[in-house]
């Protein structure tokens, strides 16, 4: 799966954004928790931060069948996983492409 590196998570957030990437998925977990094979990984991005281990970031350009993109972001935190981050890291982990 391509991983891509931009100086901050809000240059990602805008480059995914140009290339079509617009909806908020952090608004729809509850869809992705529940209709996982309705969706696929395009584009992950992780962003570490400089100095405070708290700064790292996951972004990712996320795709429906229906051909909608967004994102989702995520802190890397181990208590920052919610339903929907457990998917994605599964998702990620288990179908690269």
């Amino acid at each position: 799966m391509p991983r891509y590196h931009y100086a901050t998570v809000i240059v990602a957030l805008q480059k995914l954004r140009e290339e079509g990437y617009i909806t908020d998925y952090n608004l729809q977990e509850e869809a992705l928790v529940k209709n996982p094979k309705d969706y696929k990984i395009n584009k992950i991005y992780r962003y570490e931060g400089d100095t405070d281990p708290d700064e790292e970031a996951f972004v990712f350009g996320i795709q429906s069948k229906s051909g909608e993109k967004g994102v989702f972001v995520m802190g890397a935190s181990a208590n920052s996983h919610g339903e929907a981050e457990k998917f994605l890291l599964d998702m990620a982990i288990k179908k690269p492409r």
